[in-house]
């Protein structure tokens, strides 16, 4: 597998460029771990990276800022925008005139997020605000469209306390004097719009963004695959859905007209993944492992409050890779952000399954 160029110099400047990349608080981000991982990417090398599972898009970006052409994918459709946006981009696609447009008056009469969100999230100013940005942003395609997409995305989830939308109603309990549940959603949008300018780069690569089950990804033999599929608990499960629904249907306007009207918070049908169950997860790690076996390396993010367990993640990715090496990194998980937070310290682990 080549080397990519990537002495020490660049090693920080890629550090550095990431950690520019607009933050969405997310389930599992991996924004603590870019040292870690940056280290084991320049390690390996080569030209080509998947990121199968992008989430918030931090781990494509930081790929991107060494210098590989990334392919992203995520089975939510926030996830590809962000990607798109993050990732996608080559020069600032949000100019201000652009913004002035999408920040002023609607440009037509719609009213979905208004009407059906009322009492449920946002203030009525904000959700006003939501339905005339997307009036505009329907008539923008491509990377641009996405960029637009991702500026609205990270508006709605900055507002939302604890960045959620299982919870919903009066929030005033959740307040702990943030900024960002202060600031009208037209300002977040405003920031975020120039935060997503401020990261465009080319790195001289093509670079793609899919929504989809990774298990259905057209088989290529990239130099490396980043896998960070979602934890599966012993006692729970990861469902982005739960936490995200909203996010979701902002992504695309709620095309799919799938509102489930019965629940609290105007919740979409779950989207299944086999990776976030226990019941399932083993068998779906195990299919994504001889997946990507013709990779020059898989490097998977793990953690130790997960199942199956680290024996057998090693002993897996030895079925298809001659060796494996184990990262093993502190970490606290926070469950919710208030001032008493449940926080458990457990750790993280980096995989990394190469010939």
């Amino acid at each position: 597998m080549p080397a990519l160029a990537a002495p020490a110099a660049d090693l920080r400047t890629a550090l550095e460029r990431a950690a520019d990349y607009p933050r969405l608080r997310y389930m599992g981000s991996k924004y603590k771990l870019a040292p870690a991982l940056a280290q084991v990417f320049r390690d390996l090398g080569g030209e080509t990276f998947l990121d199968a599972f992008s989430g918030s898009g931090f781990v494509g970006y930081l790929a991107k800022s060494m210098g590989y052409a990334v392919t992203s994918n995520d089975y939510m459709g926030y996830g590809r925008a962000i990607a798109s946006a993050a990732i996608g981009a080559s020069e600032p696609l949000l100019s201000p005139d652009l913004i002035e447009q999408i920040t002023g008056p609607a440009a037509d009469d719609r009213s979905f997020i208004q009407d059906t969100f009322e009492n449920v999230f946002f203030t009525a100013d904000d959700r006003k605000f939501l339905d005339s940005a997307w009036s505009h942003i329907d008539s923008l395609d491509g990377h641009t469209k996405d960029a637009a997409l991702a500026a609205l995305i990270l508006s709605a989830a900055r507002k939302q306390p604890r960045g959620v939308f299982t919870i919903s109603g009066d929030l005033s309990h959740y307040d702990d004097g943030r900024r960002d549940l202060r600031l009208p959603m037209r300002e977040h949008f405003i920031e975020h719009a120039a935060a997503y300018n401020r990261i465009a780069f080319d790195n001289k690569r093509d670079h793609q963004a899919f929504k989809g089950d990774a298990l259905e990804l057209e088989k290529t033999a990239y130099d490396v695959v980043y896998l960070d599929p979602p934890y599966a608990p012993p006692s729970d499960d990861a469902d982005y859905t739960k936490r995200y629904h909203f996010l979701e249907g902002l992504s695309d306007y709620w095309a799919a007209g799938e509102i489930m009207e019965h629940t609290k918070t105007k919740k979409i049908p779950k989207r299944h993944s086999a990776f976030a169950s226990k019941r399932t997860a083993a068998e779906a790690l195990r299919a994504t492992f001889e997946k990507f076996s013709d990779a020059g390396a898989l490097v998977v993010s793990y953690s130790s409050n997960s199942v199956p367990g680290m024996d057998w993640m090693i002993a897996e990715l030895g079925k298809v890779k001659a060796s494996v090496e184990v990262h093993k990194i502190p970490h606290t998980y926070s469950f919710g952000t208030h001032g008493t937070a449940l926080r458990r310290q457990a750790h993280e682990y980096i995989f990394v399954a190469k010939d």
